[in-house]
């Protein structure tokens, strides 16, 4: 594939690896910890996080799910767009990582993986920005750390949520499927 220099930011889990987390304990556990705060908890993990936000007890349930994403990454399974990373071989492409997950889970799975060529700079997760993905923000925050432009950048994902993401910013987007059939 001809990257024509352009800009690469890769979602995480998924796309270059896949997260070894059971989100099902996550949430149950995340529950509990909002339990036991005296709210009554939602189902789904990100509506979990979401009210614990707006309750004032984010961090307890960040704590949660950041526990579980580290060891995730720790255990995780490397995926073929791992091995299509641009500039692994020392090229000029600028490439990053935004991510829905922890940022520190982020940077263990690269290093778990020995995953070249991204910019350790431009490592976002969801704790690195106030906003997480599907709000533009984080995508714009890891391309202003690759020194980009929207504009001339390129973001690959595997899911509706980092396609409603890319489009939020201005930047093209990938599914990784599609990045896969292109570079092979």
């Amino acid at each position: 594939m001809n990257h024509d220099g352009r800009p690469v930011v890769f979602d995480l889990d998924g796309t270059l690896v896949r997260l070894a987390v059971d989100w099902d304990a996550v949430a149950a556990e995340a529950r509990a910890a909002l339990h036991e705060r005296g709210v009554d908890p939602p189902r789904d993990l990100w509506t979990i996080l979401e009210v614990a936000d707006e309750a004032g007890h984010r961090p307890a349930v960040e704590r949660v799910i950041a526990r579980h994403e580290r060891e995730g990454a720790r255990r995780s399974e490397r995926l073929p767009a791992a091995d299509t990373v641009p500039g692994s071989s020392g090229g000029p492409i600028a490439v990053g990582v935004c991510t829905l997950n922890c940022e520190e889970a982020a940077r263990l799975a690269l290093e778990t993986h020995g995953i070249a060529g991204v910019d350790r700079d431009a490592v976002v997760g969801r704790d690195t920005v106030a906003t997480e993905k599907p709000d533009p923000e984080p995508l714009l925050e890891t391309i202003r750390r690759l020194d980009a432009d929207p504009a001339s950048a390129l973001f690959v994902g595997d899911g509706e949520r980092d396609e409603r993401t890319a489009d939020r910013a201005g930047v093209d987007f990938l599914y990784v499927s599609e990045w896969l059939r292109a570079y092979r």
